[in-house]
């Protein structure tokens, strides 16, 4: 049978996969030769502060496993360092493609990003075909009664669920249509050094990269997922799955994880569940409020407050040096590894915000320049979610008390001693106000740079303040 296509092009994004994948079914299905394309887009990568990230070390040595995987098949990856509209016209013309491949992003500069390649398409009369794949449910598909889209996550998720128990999950298979990938030989993978980005300790601190590193962490979670619910909120437990990255570069399959969670039949899949269907819950909420990514607040009478914003203590958190060592142990963490255990990233998130005064946007762009997994929706959804400036948000009343966090979550202290190790005397009960042991001097930390007592009755003021 003649296919629609003779030669077509699939561009990888946060996709970084060969299995499961819509775009490159669809195109294998439709074309008599698939070329594959991912761009280390210079428009982004030059933006980034440091040379040493570890997601792009984390994306490269993802896409050398996705090359090495095609070239098994016969093909290979075509890898450009470029600004996407340049290196996607080189490729159209190298290649005489008659149609381009992609599965859709969500953010607003990815949406502008794409449009201007779509008009590029058309201009030399090549067909786009974009595809839903990174989420299971997107932009309009949840909706309430009237049209319009959710701003509170349960009636978002009751829908979802119902929605969910009427369909029957795609697969977007591959093998059958292997075959139709173009059989070329493309140019060995440039090095990071070659796009003027350093190693980090990425196989220092064991981060799994790849689809590989993707498959050896579902397996090692399926056999924990039972435990989930009871064990996700402790950062000294291995609870949580540490799939975070995976999905935000799509080296694994949203598919492939909805059906591990709807096959395992016990509370902690239920639990998980929930939480997979709260980052498409944020991924809606970008994409109907695009102007929470330029900084607004989603609850529009937040934009005033007036927020201390004292320079000393932003830095002190930065440092993890605030004298609170449950934030300061998540901040290191951070600051070591690229990871933040997710019950952290709300307890440091509130205490900047509401003991600190300092406002979310600063913590915001922080984590965003530091988490490997750092998802541009899921993000801007955390802090304002902490700010309680975001939609379904803890209320502005509900402050963290950190050392009542840290007694819950952290009980003995071992996640703390980890990342601090200069509180490794402290007892159980010391570790979590090492000021109020008598043997504080000896421990060579900071004490608290602000009483949460008296922040926290600054905090109440300065929002009630606003709701007046």
């Amino acid at each position: 049978m003649s296919k629609k296509y003779k030669n077509s092009l699939v561009w990888f994004r946060r996709d970084l996969r060969d299995y499961d994948h819509a775009a490159l079914s669809h195109a294998l299905q439709e074309s008599e030769h698939v070329f594959c394309i991912f761009i280390f887009d210079k428009e982004i990568l030059n933006a980034l502060k440091s040379k040493e990230d570890r997601r792009v070390e984390f994306i490269w040595e993802s896409i050398k496993e996705l090359k090495e995987s095609l070239i098994r098949n016969k093909s290979d990856l075509i890898v450009l360092h470029d600004k996407a509209f340049e290196a996607m016209s080189y490729a159209i013309d190298q290649f005489k493609i008659e149609a381009i491949f992609t599965n859709r992003d969500y953010e607003p500069a990815a949406i502008t990003r794409d449009e201007q390649i779509k008009k590029l398409a058309s201009s030399k009369n090549i067909a786009f075909h974009d595809f839903k794949d990174q989420v299971v449910f997107e932009k309009n598909e949840i909706l309430t009664a009237l049209e319009k889209p959710y701003t509170v996550f349960t009636p978002y998720k009751n829908n979802y669920l119902k929605k969910l128990s009427q369909m029957t999950m795609p697969r977007f298979d591959i093998d059958p249509w292997i075959k139709n990938l173009a059989q070329f030989k493309s140019q060995p993978l440039l090095t990071l050094k070659d796009m003027g980005f350093q190693a980090t300790n990425l196989h220092d601190i064991k981060i799994h990269t790849g689809m590989s590193g993707g498959k050896l962490l579902v397996d090692d979670f399926k056999e924990r997922i039972a435990l989930y619910k009871k064990t996700r909120d402790f950062p000294a437990i291995k609870g949580v799955s540490y799939l975070s990255v995976h999905l935000r570069f799509g080296t694994v399959s949203i598919r492939q994880l909805f059906r591990l969670a709807q096959e395992s039949f016990n509370e902690g899949a239920e639990t998980w569940l929930n939480e997979l269907i709260w980052r498409e819950f944020y991924f809606q909420i970008l994409f109907h409020r695009p102007d929470v990514a330029i900084g607004k607040a989603f609850k529009k009478e937040y934009e005033s407050i007036a927020f201390e914003n004292n320079p000393d203590y932003f830095k002190a958190w930065t440092e993890g040096k605030t004298g609170y060592p449950i934030v300061d142990a998540a901040i290191r963490q951070l600051n070591q590894t690229g990871f933040m255990h997710n019950r952290l990233r709300m307890i440091a998130a509130s205490f900047l915000v509401k003991d600190l005064l300092v406002d979310w946007r600063w913590g915001e762009a922080y984590f965003a320049e530091r988490l490997i997994d750092f998802d541009l929706s899921a993000n801007n959804g955390g802090w304002q979610w902490a700010a309680s400036t975001g939609c379904d948000a803890q209320p502005w009343f509900r402050i963290f008390n950190p050392i009542t966090q840290s007694t819950r979550f952290d009980p003995q202290g071992k996640f703390i001693k980890k990342y601090i190790p200069e509180l490794k005397n402290c007892t159980d009960e010391e570790v979590h106000a090492p000021w109020l042991s008598q043997k504080a001097e000896q421990f060579n930390y900071p004490n608290p740079i602000v009483e949460h007592a008296s922040q926290r009755i600054k905090a109440l003021a300065l929002y009630k303040s606003v709701k007046n």
